[in-house]
Order: structure tokens, then C-alpha cells, then sequence
């Protein structure tokens, strides 16, 4: 684990069991979650609230992986447009072990025609795994599109109890 700090964002790249994710926080709370690439290199010295974050969010991804944790508690700083909050604030009420579909994510926020807006609003969640787009899939149940690859969705969906 390496952590870093530029511009008041820390982050902390991490190895985990759908490959690498590196986690961005600010001091408000964790802005991003991305699967592979950089970052995360070394940091200054001394604490700051976005390293704190940075932290804490590393400890709560590990206890989910080990399946001690069905919930994230880490403080969110959210970033996309009232839309993309609404579907993301609603991905975080599906329950761990739980699917639904895009088109019940729709119903859920008071829009059942934005099916393919929530679709969009699920490709641009900076937040996979603490907001779990993973854990919507399409009509029939099946697995459509995962920003770490559809072996990373999978696995998590496995991990939560969820027959993929």
C-alpha cells in the first residue's frame, strides 16, 4: 500500500482480490475508487482528515473482502450531477447479497423510463464497490458491463452470496 498526496486529494493504491484499486480522498471524504492503473505513490509526512479517509477506507475494503463487513461507513464526497447522485445514492439502499435491475433502479429514484440514464449514471460511478454498481444487473438477471471488467463484478457478486 502506497499513499500519496497532490492537491489536497491522498491517495492509496492497494492490491486486492479484483485486482488493484486505487482510492482518492479528500478531506471532506473519498472522492474515487478506480480499478488498476497508477497512483498511490510516496507521500509526505504527517496526518491530514483526507489521509485519515484514505486510511479508513483501506480497512473497511479490507474487512469486505475478508467478508467481515456488509457496509461502508468511510464519509463520501460524491461528485457527478443531481441525476448521477439520485442513482447513486439509490445503489447504496441495495442491500448487501442483493441484485436489482437498472430499470428497478429507475422505478426506485421516479423515473422508470431512465433506464439507459441510470445505465450511464452506473458507468460513471467514481465510487464502485462503497457505491455497488456491481450489484445491478440487466432484465434477465444477467451481468452487463463493470468498470473493473466483468470477472471483478462477478467475484464480488460471488462474495456477497449472489448466484451469477
Amino acid at each position: 500500500m502506497a499513499l500519496s498526496e497532490v492537491d489536497g486529494v491522498s491517495t492509496i493504491a492497494i492490491e486486492s482480490p479484483v485486482g488493484r484499486l486505487v482510492l482518492g480522498a479528500t478531506e471532506r471524504g473519498l472522492v474515487s475508487c478506480s480499478f488498476g492503473g497508477g497512483g498511490g505513490g510516496e507521500g509526505e509526512s504527517g496526518p491530514s482528515a483526507a489521509r485519515t479517509i484514505a486510511a479508513e477506507a483501506v480497512e473497511q475494503l479490507t474487512a469486505y473482502f475478508a467478508g467481515a463487513r456488509k457496509t461502508f461507513d468511510v464519509p463520501l464526497d460524491v461528485r457527478g450531477t443531481d441525476f448521477q447522485r439520485s442513482v447513486w445514492d439509490s445503489l447504496r439502499a441495495i442491500p448487501f447479497g442483493e441484485m436489482v435491475s437498472y430499470g428497478e433502479v429507475a422505478k426506485r429514484i421516479g423515473n422508470p423510463r431512465a433506464v439507459r440514464a441510470v445505465g450511464g449514471a452506473n458507468n460513471r460511478n467514481p465510487l464502485p464497490i462503497f457505491v455497488p454498481c456491481h450489484r445491478v444487473v440487466n432484465s434477465a438477471g444477467g451481468l452487463h458491463g463493470y468498470g473493473g471488467g466483468l470477472p471483478a463484478k462477478q467475484w464480488l457478486l460471488k462474495h456477497e452470496g449472489c448466484a451469477v
